[in-house]
C-alpha cells in the first residue's frame, strides 16, 4: 500500500465513524432517502437482461426520491446521463471473444475508487462479478459502506459455450469456486428467484441472501402496434407469427427454437419467425436457418427501441417462444405477459419461477416435437390465444417493479443502519 493510500484510508476512516444521516421520504415505501452507488461491467447501449434490470432498479429508486449513481464501461464517446440518473463511464477495452462487451481498465478502477470514496454512499450495489466487483470491494474497504451484489447470471452452464475447447467438469468446478470467493467478499446477496438461491446454497455459499425479482415497469409495456411491425417487415396480416426476444448467444438455446420452427412449417407453410436481438451467435443462427431450409421464414430485426419498435415486435407475434435454460429470471417472459402475447416456453431455473402458476403461458418440454405441438395448438386456436393473452396481462401484475422495489429499499436501509 502506498503513502497516498494510507492517507486516503486515514481520512475515510474518520468519516466512516460518523453515523449516516437519514432524511425521511414521503414515498409509498415509507423509508429514508439514501444515496445508492451501482457498479456494473455492462449497461446500455449494451442490450441485455442485466442492463434492463439495472435501469429498472435505478428508475424506481429515483421515482422514490433516492439518489442513484451508476458506474459502467464507456462504449462510445458522449455517453452520459439516463433521465435524471448520474452515470459515470470508465475507460474500457473490447473483449476479444465477445466484442459487444467492454472491460473497464484497471487504472480507471483505481482512479474511480479514489474519487468515489470521497462521496457519501449509504449502500454500494454491484451487478456483475468482474471489474465492477473489484471496484465494489475496494470501496467497501475505503469507506466502510455495506456492499450488496445481485447474482444476475447463472455462470456454470455458460462456461461450455464460451470455452468449448476445455473439459466441462473443470469449468464447472472453476465457476463454483469463483462464485464462492466472490460471494464471500460482499455483505449481502440479492438473487432473483428461489431456484437461483438454491444453486448458490448447493455451492456452499453462506453469504446472507434475499430473493427479490427485478420486475418490470408495467406502464412501459402497454400499447404496441403489431400490424405496423408486420407491414414494415413484409409479414402478412394473417400469417402465423412466432416471436422471441433474446441476446443471440449459444446459451439462449435459440437453435432449438429454429428446429421447432422447421417442425411447424409443414403445418403452417407461411409461418414467420421473428428473432429480435443481437449477439455473437447471430451469423451462426442464420447459417442454421439456411441449413434447415427455413431461412425465408426468419426475420432478424436486431436490437429494437424499448419504447417503440420492441413493443410493436412483441405485439406482432401470435405466440412468444422461449427456451433458454440459463435465465436467473426471464424478464422477456414478463414483458410478453404484460403485452398480452401468449407464451410457450421451457421452465428451467428463472423461467420456472416466472411461469409457476402463470395462466397466460404453456410450458413446453425440451423436445422439438413436444414443444412444436404446444405452439401448433395455439396457432390453430384464436380463442385459446385470446384467453391466454388476457390471463397473461393479469399474471404480469405479480411482477410489477414498484411493488418489488420496496423490498429492495427496505434491504438497503437495514444494511445501511447496520454499519457503524
Amino acid at each position: 500500500m502506498t503513502a497516498s493510500d494510507n492517507e486516503l484510508f486515514r481520512t475515510l476512516h474518520e468519516q466512516r465513524q460518523q453515523a449516516p444521516v437519514f432524511v425521511r421520504s414521503n414515498t409509498p415505501c415509507n423509508v429514508d432517502v439514501m444515496n445508492i452507488l451501482m457498479l456494473s461491467d455492462v449497461y446500455f447501449p449494451r442490450v441485455n437482461g442485466v442492463s434492463t434490470s439495472i435501469r429498472t432498479f435505478a428508475r424506481e429508486l429515483r421515482r422514490l426520491g433516492h439518489g442513484v449513481t451508476i458506474v459502467a464501461p464507456q462504449y462510445t464517446e458522449g455517453e452520459g446521463t439516463d433521465d435524471d440518473i448520474e452515470i459515470l463511464r470508465l475507460p474500457a477495452r473490447k473483449i476479444f471473444f465477445d466484442p459487444e462487451d467492454r472491460l473497464m481498465r484497471r487504472k480507471a478502477l483505481r482512479d474511480a475508487a479514489t474519487r468515489l470514496a470521497r462521496r457519501h454512499w449509504d449502500v454500494i450495489h454491484v451487478h456483475t462479478p468482474f471489474h465492477a466487483h473489484q471496484l465494489g470491494v475496494m470501496l467497501r474497504q475505503l469507506c466502510g459502506r455495506p456492499l450488496v451484489e445481485t447474482y444476475h447470471t447463472y455462470f456454470e452452464p455458460y462456461a461450455k459455450h464460451y470455452f468449448p475447447w476445455l473439459p466441462v467438469a473443470p469449468l464447472r468446478y472453476a465457476a463454483r469456486r469463483i462464485s464462492r470467493r466472490l460471494c464471500a467478499e460482499v455483505d449481502h446477496l440479492i438473487v432473483p428467484t428461489q431456484q437461483m438461491d438454491d444453486v448458490l446454497r448447493q455451492y456452499g455459499i453462506a453469504t446472507p441472501a434475499t430473493i427479490i425479482p427485478t420486475g418490470i415497469d408495467l406502464d412501459e409495456f402497454r400499447g404496441g402496434d403489431g400490424a405496423r411491425f408486420r407491414r414494415e417487415h413484409g409479414i402478412g396480416e394473417r400469417q402465423p407469427v412466432l416471436v422471441t426476444v433474446s441476446r443471440l448467444a449459444a446459451e439462449k438455446n435459440i437453435g432449438f427454437l429454429l428446429e421447432v420452427a422447421q417442425a411447424l412449417v409443414g403445418k403452417f407453410p407461411d409461418l414467420a419467425f421473428i428473432v429480435a436481438g443481437e449477439g455473437p451467435d447471430g451469423s451462426r443462427l442464420q447459417t442454421q436457418a439456411r441449413a434447415l431450409g427455413i431461412a425465408k421464414h426468419l426475420h432478424f430485426p436486431g436490437n429494437l427501441d424499448r419504447r417503440g419498435a420492441l413493443l410493436d415486435c412483441y405485439k406482432a407475434g401470435d405466440v412468444f417462444v422461449f427456451a433458454s435454460p440459463t435465465e436467473t429470471q426471464g424478464l422477456v417472459l414478463i414483458e410478453a405477459m404484460a403485452l398480452g402475447v401468449p407464451i410457450v416456453s421451457t421452465a428451467v431455473m428463472g423461467t420456472a419461477a416466472v411461469l409457476a402458476g402463470a395462466r397466460g403461458a404453456r410450458i413446453g418440454a425440451d423436445d422439438v416435437a413436444a414443444f412444436a405441438g404446444e405452439v401448433a395448438a395455439l396457432l390453430h386456436s384464436p380463442e385459446l390465444r385470446k384467453g391466454l393473452a388476457a390471463a397473461g396481462r393479469e399474471d404480469a401484475h405479480a411482477w410489477s417493479a414498484p411493488a418489488l422495489m420496496c423490498r429492495t429499499v427496505d434491504l438497503y436501509e437495514r444494511l445501511a443502519r447496520g454499519q457503524r
